[in-house]
């Protein structure tokens, strides 16, 4: 056969998001706001002598390196999507991303747990007016990025209300919008906190409000730990498409015998079929019975000829 009568048989392996270079573009920018404001805290904090300004700016630059995990491996897939060592390209590579900055959340939530709960014992002096004003220049801060980052994310963390929409979800950007959204939270918890603290004397509150976060992220980390854990480990992703693929294909007598579905990228599936047949037809037409299932981006079937019983006094 000739190389250019293959070409008509032969396809790209690209499973990246409908929006990548978008969703890219915006990580990006986020990235860079997470960290001038890090840098301006750091040095503001450092110039006025104010401890609680420097450790804020710290702690935004967790945030910050686990934001440049999303945005890297954005780049790093783009990049790649066509390198031959990926056998399905590069579309995985967010899920991957997703589950290492769900990691980084919860050692940040843990390192919240573990600061509230020493000030419980051990409570210090805090300068409320002045904390207050981090927390709030920090909220804005996250606002705006949860803004730039929150057309496509899930909104309900792990709730499917549209089973659809969740098999296709973008587990890079759900991180990084969990990552702002988790500072966010931080930050009214703490405004909340230290009001009630320094208006009523309850000083107790700030400790406490910050276990609660703790408890609150690490529910938000743990769903996409499991989200993006499924998806890297091969789980079905949707067992109505699965459905779907052995109805269409069961007909005539036709058996499936084995079916392998698995996510590729965001809103890419591939499917494995093998299928059991007494008149076996080219598996182009088993493939055409599936061509109208969305999502369903790379289908391979094997097909195995297995004659019915031969009717009674026949020749074998």
């Amino acid at each position: 056969m000739h190389a250019h009568s293959l070409d008509r048989f032969t396809h790209e392996h690209v499973f990246l998001g409908a929006r990548h270079e978008h969703n890219e573009r915006r990580v990006w920018l986020v990235v860079g706001l997470t960290f001038a404001m890090m840098v301006a805290e750091i040095t503001g904090g450092t110039m006025f002598g104010s401890l609680a300004l420097v450790a804020d700016g710290w702690h935004m630059s967790t945030h910050a390196a686990a934001l440049s995990i999303s945005a890297l491996a954005y780049l790093y897939a783009r990049r790649h999507a066509r390198d031959p060592r990926f056998a399905f390209g590069t579309g995985k590579l967010g899920d991957l991303a997703g589950f290492a900055s769900a990691i980084v959340l919860a050692m940040i939530a843990l390192l919240i747990g573990y600061e509230s709960v020493t000030r419980l014992v051990h409570p210090v002096v805090i300068a409320y007016r002045e904390a207050v004003a981090i927390a709030a220049l920090g909220l804005l801060v996250n606002l705006a990025s949860a803004w730039l980052l929150g057309d496509e994310h899930d909104h309900h963390h792990g709730h499917d209300h549209d089973h659809a929409h969740h098999h296709a979800h973008d587990h890079n950007l759900r991180s990084a919008y969990v990552h702002v959204l988790a500072d966010a939270a931080t930050s009214v918890l703490a405004i909340l906190g230290l009001t009630a603290a320094g208006l009523f004397g309850w000083t107790l509150m700030d400790p406490v409000v910050g276990l609660v976060g703790t408890a609150v992220i690490l529910a938000w980390a743990w769903g996409l730990v499991r989200d993006a854990g499924a998806v890297l480990l091969d789980t079905v992703p949707d067992p109505d498409l699965a459905g779907a693929i052995r109805e269409r294909l069961e007909t005539g007598g036709d058996r499936v015998s084995d079916l392998h579905l698995w996510r590729v990228g965001p809103g890419h599936n591939a499917a494995v079929v093998t299928l059991v047949s007494d008149h076996p037809e080219p598996a182009g037409a088993y493939k055409a019975r599936l061509a109208a299932l969305p999502a369903l981006s790379h289908v391979t079937v094997e097909v195995e000829h297995c004659p019915g019983p031969h009717p009674r006094g026949a020749a074998a």
